[in-house]
């Protein structure tokens, strides 16, 4: 893998790539005290040609645990049903730091999660898009703004993290119309942690007529739920444990019931894998915005609108009890009838297949634990709402399958594992029922080795895809297509001053979005630090 990467890397060198002339010779034999910026294959948002106003949200530094407070005050001269709103934050630091994870909330609202990229001496820069038009009933008032990014400053971890956080309105001119988006954004009242559980009190209004929920699901704290993929069960001579294995199912539940389960995303932050040299240059995928986990709980609608609170919970199957190491911010989003002050509703139906969980361990030379998960839900309800009934049913299905292989003292430690999370949610009301399908997979396929001379190697392969279609009496009216593909292969000498690690590492990311009318295929490449190839297609 390693010498196909080189030849990539060397081919991309040329000037046929856009590469600039100094790197025309290839790149440095090893990393270097600078490399370059933090870069994502992934697109821009894309704005209309409107005016557009901006906001400044955050701008400053992180040195401890100190959660950054401002007011937020909406803008003026863009009025206040936007075409597009789009989050950029934009980040520095310099000198030696962990990866550190972070948060931003507008009115308790989780508008971001992200994490950073770990810093060359000298320093970069790093920069976050995301489209957050979904939260424009937030941004309509003046509202707290809180961000954390948790950082240890001291003599041995210098890296002080920079951020400035702006939002950018784009008003909705001519045939530019408004987005149509959720009337509220409401978050958990009372929320706590409960055991392995985040759980809070939601009042909806009353007049609620389609419910979703989305979750900001990461496994993290440096402990082993960081790497809930790789843990075992007790039986197993391995360094991370959990009784049941490596199986996780992101779940909400209303007042007790099961409402919705999800596959969470196997994340790697910036220094994951013990070798932060596979992600300086090229993060992997979604490690600087985590995508929320979606839970459509319109079947639950006609109960959540009687006026009265409602508890929700969020649980993290699969965590061995009383152990932390998962965050689930969650925020809820609502639309309602605006020609009904009440709308009603009843669940119809609601079937959960038995959870799977399989492990088999397989002790040798080299250990083998193979372990297979999965589980079904199917919701239904409906609404009366002011324009007749409507029924919205929801089916989910998620798999997990992996083979973890390991050696004693875990001098070899490898993973190849997928997920796949299906949903199909039909809406019947007046005229052909709309159904939209959903296919998620997400794959990691991993090694590491240490070797002679204390040096640690590893390979990594990971995917985030998904595709959907949308359709109304049978004939597709949408669909849209996501592949990013990540590879790399990084090496370091371990336990020895910085100069003495000879690290190498090149790396690659492809992402492509297909959709109608619409193509977007870029692809970056890096070698010991340097960007190698930036190319697009389409």
């Amino acid at each position: 893998m390693r010498r196909l990467f080189l030849a990539v890397c060397a081919a991309a060198a040329g000037l046929a790539l856009g590469v600039s002339p100094a790197l025309a010779a290839g790149p440095p034999t090893e990393f270097g005290t600078d490399w370059h910026d933090p870069v994502t294959a992934g697109p821009p948002v894309a704005v209309p040609d409107t005016k557009s106003c901006t906001v400044t949200l955050a701008d400053t530094e992180f040195r401890d645990y100190t959660p950054y407070k401002s007011t937020y005050l909406p803008p003026k001269g863009c009025g206040d049903r936007w075409n597009k709103v789009v989050l950029r934050l934009d980040g520095a630091v310099a000198g030696r730091q962990y990866d550190r994870l972070g948060y931003l909330q507008v009115g308790g609202v989780e508008v971001l999660r992200t994490s950073t990229p770990e810093p060359s001496p000298e320093g970069i820069t790093w920069h976050v898009e995301k489209d957050v038009t979904r939260y424009s009933a937030t941004f309509r008032d003046r509202q707290p703004v809180e961000m954390l990014i948790g950082n240890l400053v001291n003599e041995t971890y210098t890296g002080v993290i920079k951020v400035k956080a702006t939002l950018t309105f784009y008003a909705a001119e001519g045939r530019t119309g408004p987005a149509q988006t959720p009337d509220k954004v409401l978050t958990l009242d009372s929320a706590h942690n409960a055991g392995t559980s985040y759980e809070g009190m939601l009042t909806a209004p009353r007049n609620s007529e389609r419910i979703v929920a989305e979750v900001y699901a990461t496994g993290s704290g440096g402990g082993c739920e960081e790497f809930w993929y790789l843990t075992v069960p007790d039986a197993a001579p391995y360094s991370c444990k959990a009784k049941d294995g490596p199986y996780r199912e992101v779940q909400v539940s209303v007042d007790g019931k099961l409402a919705g389960i999800a596959a969470p995303f196997p994340t790697v932050w910036t220094g994951g894998w013990s070798n932060p040299f596979l992600w300086y240059v090229v993060p992997g995928p979604r490690a600087f915005d985590v995508r929320p986990l979606e839970y459509d709980l319109t079947p639950f609608a006609g109960q959540l609108n009687d006026g009265k609170p409602h508890r929700i919970t969020v649980s993290v199957a699969g965590v061995p009890e009383g152990q932390s190491g998962w965050s689930t911010p969650t925020n809820v989003l609502v639309w309602q009838d605006a020609k009904a002050d009440r709308v009603t509703g009843a669940l119809t139906a609601h079937r959960t297949g038995a959870p799977a969980n399989t492990v088999a361990y397989e002790p040798g030379t080299e250990h083998t634990l193979k372990a297979d998960g999965g589980h079904s839900l199917t919701v239904a309800g409906y609404v009366d709402t002011s324009h007749g009934r409507v029924a919205t049913t929801v089916t989910r299905n998620v798999a997990a399958a992996s083979t973890h292989r390991w050696t004693d003292g875990e001098s070899k430690d490898g993973l190849r594992a997928r997920w796949t999370d299906d949903e199909n949610v039909t809406v019947a009301g007046r005229g052909p029922a709309v159904t939209t399908r959903a296919h998620r997979a997400y794959s990691m396929d991993g090694e590491i080795t240490i070797g002679s001379g204390d040096r640690l190697r590893t390979v990594m392969t990971m995917g985030d895809r998904s595709d959907s279609v949308t359709l109304r009496a049978g004939k597709r009216i949408g669909w849209s297509r996501l592949d990013d593909t990540y590879t790399g292969d990084a090496a370091y000498n371990q336990n020895v001053p910085r100069e003495q690690r000879h690290a190498t590492g090149v790396s690659r990311e492809r992402y492509r979005l297909l959709g109608p009318g619409a193509c977007y295929d870029r692809t970056l490449a890096t070698a010991q630090g340097e960007l190698t190839e930036d190319s697009r297609s389409c």
